[in-house]
């Protein structure tokens, strides 16, 4: 249990540096300005390759069911994420997924984002965090180290979700903050106003 937290709490911090502001223009002028058409990519590349060995502990660990759930809720669990994995590809879709990988910059450079609101964007401002959370969390098999992963990375997504937000905010300033003012961030129907 605990070296699935330590390794998904380590994966986060080196994912969340590298995807930093000041960590790419660190490189930006370490390198130069044509390394950083691949960056996004070789990013991409790593986020998921590095990964790979925290999903393979869960399996390689010490491990026991918590429940498993039965017909015939089993299936409606399991048409729940069939309806999350497909919503997640539609918002997937939305966010320009060649720029999204990474793969675009190698032909178009580097282009300033959109920022995209329509769609899935007008249910939560991160649809592709809230349908891999339910993907994950409908689960109709629970093992413990399932529940550390999948407790782990929610936690994680909510804190990298927080961090994005400031990213955006510097990215595109008062569209955004009316954008954020006005939808929800990962829960549908859950909007925090501040008091001004």
């Amino acid at each position: 249990m605990f070296w699935i937290i330590l390794a998904i709490a380590i994966w986060g911090i080196v994912h969340s540096i590298l995807a930093s502001m000041k960590f790419k223009e660190f490189l930006r002028g370490a390198l130069g300005e044509r390394v950083m058409v691949t960056y996004r990519f070789a990013y991409n590349i790593f986020a998921l390759v590095s990964f790979v060995p925290i999903y393979l502990l869960t399996q390689v660990l010490p491990d026991h069911d918590l429940y498993v759930v039965s017909p015939p809720w089993m299936y409606v669990m399991l048409a729940g994420q069939g309806l999350a994995a497909v919503l997640l590809l539609f918002s997937f879709l939305q966010t320009g997924p060649l720029s999204f990988v990474g793969l675009s910059q190698f032909w178009e450079g580097e282009k300033p984002s959109m920022l995209v609101t329509d769609g899935m964007y007008r249910l939560v401002r991160h649809p592709l965090y809230l349908f891999s959370l339910l993907f994950l969390w409908l689960s109709p098999v629970m093992t413990l180290n399932q529940l550390v992963f999948y407790t782990s990375l929610t936690v994680y997504i909510f804190i990298g979700a927080y961090f994005e937000e400031r990213k955006l905010l510097r990215e595109f300033g008062a569209s955004y903050a009316e954008y954020k003012s006005a939808t929800p961030m990962v829960i549908p129907g859950l909007v925090f106003k501040r008091n001004k």
